[in-house]
């Protein structure tokens, strides 16, 4: 079996039991399984990307740090 039988079968297979695994519909599975894994092998391929490296000899730039007001409590209700 080639790597895209296999493929075919394994989408056919979840497609089968994504619809409640019914009873002959499997020339549809198959057909369906078929132009997924067609499409699959025509899709361009996804190259994982890198993180980019920051420099080790470079410091973020520091910021000075923020004064924090006090908070003010609420005034009592006027009698």
């Amino acid at each position: 079996m080639s790597i895209e039988e296999k493929r075919v079968r394994e989408f056919a297979y979840q497609i089968w039991e994504s619809e409640g695994k019914p009873e002959g519909q499997e020339i549809r599975h198959w057909e369906m399984a078929r132009k997924l894994a067609e499409a699959e092998s025509l899709a361009p391929k996804a190259t994982p990307r890198k993180a980019k490296a920051k420099p080790a000899t470079e410091a973020p730039p520091s910021k000075p740090a923020a004064v924090k007001k006090p908070r003010v409590g609420k005034k009592p209700p006027v009698a």
